[in-house]
């Protein structure tokens, strides 16, 4: 019988996004906005303790909700108890979305319409200032972001399900949406997002390392290098200000040969060549692979 990752993955690729009245994510995203919205204070050790106390209370309810829903189905002894189970953890995975946005800035950039995928990077993908990027740095910042969000959006996920099943999958969920949202280093989110940044970093140490060895492992897939991959993840994944974000990252620079870079922050596999259109798509069969990996691999252990 297919097993629950698997079918969680096949539903993410098929089906795609649960509408958005249904997606626990946006669920999420909604309660953080307006615990963000009902903050009381800009002082930094209350405004930490704030940020703090709204992502445990995300965590617990979170966790309390799916595991409720987890022993639903260890009651239901049915032969599709695994696809019942991946049905139930595939709003905790986006490939798919990924994937399409990827696909979209790489057709703007073959019709050489570089302020269209510039809009396109800015709205799906990244949250950098892409108005003054060139063509090759707009492939570039594609290639960083599916690599990133492999670990993100699939790898941490399933391997948490994995450890502690759907409410460890959607509690990691609501801490890496906590980061996406208030985890910036502006004057009102510096302290209020500290909590989440730090605790997205702690849960995402194991994947984001994982990720870059399903990267290098499906890097045949995309007509790359597992070894290059391999290297340079050892070599630079540490130049990052993020200490996870760079394994990914550097996996994949490595594995198409390319060089990855963000203007005053890092360069990865510097001796790489600058990033074509075709790369993307490359990037995006790695990604689709090492997926697939990390799903067979959860359900088998």
């Amino acid at each position: 019988m297919v097993g629950p990752a698997v079918a969680a993955l096949f539903a993410d690729v098929v089906l795609g996004e649960p509408p958005t009245e249904l997606h626990p994510t946006v669920w999420m995203g909604r309660w953080l906005a307006h615990g963000r919205s009902m903050r009381h204070s800009r002082r930094a050790p209350t405004s930490f303790l704030e940020g703090a106390g709204l992502l445990l209370r995300g965590v617990a309810i979170t966790a309390i909700a799916a595991g409720a829903l987890d022993r639903v189905l260890d009651c239901s002894d049915t032969p599709f108890n695994g696809v019942l189970r991946g049905v139930a953890l595939k709003p905790a995975l986006s490939l798919r979305p990924l994937l399409a946005a990827a696909a979209d800035v790489q057709e703007a950039l073959e019709r050489r319409r570089l302020g269209e995928a510039r809009r396109l990077l800015a709205w799906h993908l990244v949250s950098r200032d892409t108005r003054t990027l060139s063509a090759s740095e707009v492939a570039g910042a594609v290639i960083e972001s599916v690599a990133e969000n492999l670990n993100d959006s699939v790898v941490a996920p399933l391997l948490a399900f994995r450890v502690g099943g759907l409410a460890a999958a959607y509690a990691y969920r609501m801490i890496n949406t906590a980061d996406a949202m208030l985890g910036y280093r502006t004057a009102e989110l510096e302290w209020f997002g500290k909590a989440a940044a730090r605790m997205d970093d702690v849960v995402g140490l194991v994947p984001a390392r994982c990720t870059a060895l399903l990267i290098a492992a499906a890097a045949p897939g995309g007509a790359a290098s597992l070894r290059r991959a391999v290297s340079c993840a050892l070599a630079d994944a540490r130049r990052t200000e993020s200490p996870n974000a760079g394994w990914p990252m550097a996996a994949m620079a490595g594995a198409l040969g390319v060089r990855l870079t963000k203007r005053g922050q890092y360069a990865l596999n510097l001796a790489g060549r600058e990033p074509r259109p075709n790369d993307i798509a490359r990037a995006c069969r790695i990604v689709g692979g090492a997926a697939l990996l990390a799903a067979i691999s959860v359900d088998l252990t």
